[in-house]
């Protein structure tokens, strides 16, 4: 039996926090979202891309609501 560690808000936020991003302990996956398109839209993050590539990669692992915050507001801003 393989056992899985599934992506879910707490991993979500500390991907967002490794990029600079200060998203309170909490936050929900649509509020941290909104969040790093804020600051990314103050001053562009630098690791953005790099970074909603790598979880892109992840989908079949990741809860449902973190999935939905990134197809909603970070892959929409990729576009």
């Amino acid at each position: 039996m393989m056992i899985v560690d599934l992506i879910d808000q707490d991993d979500f936020r500390e991907r967002l926090v490794r990029m600079g991003v200060q998203v309170p302990a909490g936050a929900a996956p649509d509020e941290a979202a909104r969040m790093v398109l804020q600051a990314h839209a103050v001053q562009p993050i630098p690791a953005f891309e790099d970074t909603v590539k790598d979880l892109m990669t992840h989908f079949d692992v990741m809860l449902p609501t973190v999935r939905a915050a990134i197809e909603e507001h970070l892959l929409t801003s990729m576009r």
